[in-house]
């Protein structure tokens, strides 16, 4: 189904499909900067993800936006999840901060995942989304970052799996320390 806002490209949206999903903060102000905050985020997220019977992949929470990959059933509920989310996480932060109606939550891009390299490719993307914004200096350091799903893998999977998945599905544009390898 095509679903249309003013100004935002159509989102359209597929049962039992996995979309990648950003959303970021208003003028990307860092609402979430710190931990309390975050942790407050995530409780939401995982209130969303049992309401909506989402299944979730990989997810990156930044002091400004973060970045979900997820497998959801019924099509129709991908808005209603984000907006849950969205919705449910500034009413607390703002509760928290005694601020009434302010806005935290710009907006969110979705995309349907196409196949499994940009399965994989989403997956490498949101767990060195860290290191891209500088929370971490390298891989290593994502798998200590909290708000994240990079420790939960690296404790399934082992880090050695996670190094391989980085090694097949290379995200270049802000790793590499060469940029002609990047062209």
């Amino acid at each position: 189904m095509l679903h249309s806002q003013h100004h935002h490209p159509p989102h359209i949206f597929f049962d039992n499909t996995i979309y990648s999903i950003t959303a970021r903060t208003v003028d990307r102000k860092p609402y979430f900067d710190m931990d309390s905050k975050k942790k407050l985020f995530c409780l939401c997220l995982k209130a969303g993800l049992r309401k909506f019977e989402i299944h979730l992949y990989a997810w990156v929470l930044l002091d400004n936006h973060f970045h979900l990959l997820f497998k959801i059933f019924n099509g129709e509920n991908l808005s209603k999840f984000i907006n849950f989310i969205n919705g449910k996480s500034s009413f607390e932060l703002n509760k928290s901060e005694n601020e009434k109606g302010r806005k935290i939550w710009y907006q969110y891009f979705d995309h349907s995942i196409r196949d499994e390299a940009d399965f994989w490719k989403h997956f490498n993307y949101i767990h060195q989304n860290p290191i891209k914004h500088g929370f971490c200096k390298n891989l290593v350091g994502v798998f200590g970052y909290p708000f994240s799903s990079a420790k939960s893998w690296s404790k399934i999977k082992g880090e050695e799996w996670f190094d391989s998945c980085f090694e097949l599905y290379p995200i270049v544009d802000f790793i590499t320390n060469e940029p002609e390898t990047a062209l």
